[in-house]
């Protein structure tokens, strides 16, 4: 398991962690999201909404992973997206990300 799974694991974990598309898109209207990470395997209209309405608001967005990934780190069934509520770990996961 890579960093940025055990990390999104820990964040679920601490109850940081938004998960499906209704959930995610009312913590974005809320603005209590830091980051949305949308599954690389989600629809091409997933990846656009989120896309969107990340970029109105100007919250971080990280397509990445598979959605059978986001669910299990997340101790969820399958996920398309997922919302980060803690600037800590958003921070991180996104560092992570672009480390490589």
């Amino acid at each position: 398991m890579d960093r940025f799974h055990q990390l999104l694991g820990l964040a679920a974990k601490a109850g940081a962690v938004v998960s499906g598309e209704f959930a995610v898109e009312q913590s974005i209207r809320k603005k209590e999201t830091f980051l949305v990470i949308v599954a690389e395997d989600a629809s091409d209209n997933t990846k656009k909404h989120f896309s969107d309405m990340c970029a109105y608001r100007h919250i971080e967005i990280l397509i990445t992973s598979e959605k059978s990934m986001l669910g299990k780190h997340t101790g969820k069934q399958e996920r398309a997206s997922v919302g980060i509520l803690d600037r800590g770990f958003a921070e991180k996961l996104i560092s992570i990300k672009r480390e490589g």
